[in-house]
């Protein structure tokens, strides 16, 4: 267990180093000009993930669902939505250029949450099925 954890620390801080070298050397961003700009989305981040997310994800897993399956489904959705939510509300809103978001955001969000839900259906009905063996 200690050989695992260290490894994933180590994996971590790995990822951490590429995430902040990334930022660094990112031609569109200008640390020297708007360091704290990137400290205070850094720091929202970090206030919403911890303060907003995992409380809320905690919370539905100890209340609606008590299953495997039911949870996972819900955090999926959550994620799903938390990364499409602003293509889909900026959709249509493209300032002149027709190419910034020209696809079916709302539709294709749609679609994957009934995906999500069918998985997490069957998985549901699989799970149970196998428990009443």
């Amino acid at each position: 267990m200690r050989t695992t954890r260290a490894l994933l620390v180590l994996a971590g801080l790995a990822l951490t180093g590429c995430g902040l070298y990334g930022i660094a050397t990112d031609p569109y961003i200008d640390l020297a000009q708007h360091p704290f700009d990137i400290l205070r989305w850094a720091i929202g981040g970090l206030v919403l993930h911890d303060g907003l997310w995992v409380p809320l994800a905690c919370l539905a897993g100890v209340t609606l669902a008590r299953s495997t399956p039911v949870r996972t489904g819900l955090i999926l959705a959550a994620a799903v939505t938390a990364v499409a939510l602003p293509a889909v509300l900026r959709a249509g809103h493209h300032n002149g250029n027709p190419t910034v978001l020209p696809l079916p955001y709302l539709r294709n969000w749609l679609l994957t949450l009934a995906a999500i839900a069918l998985l997490t259906t069957t998985w549901a009905l699989l799970h149970h099925h196998r428990k009443r063996r």
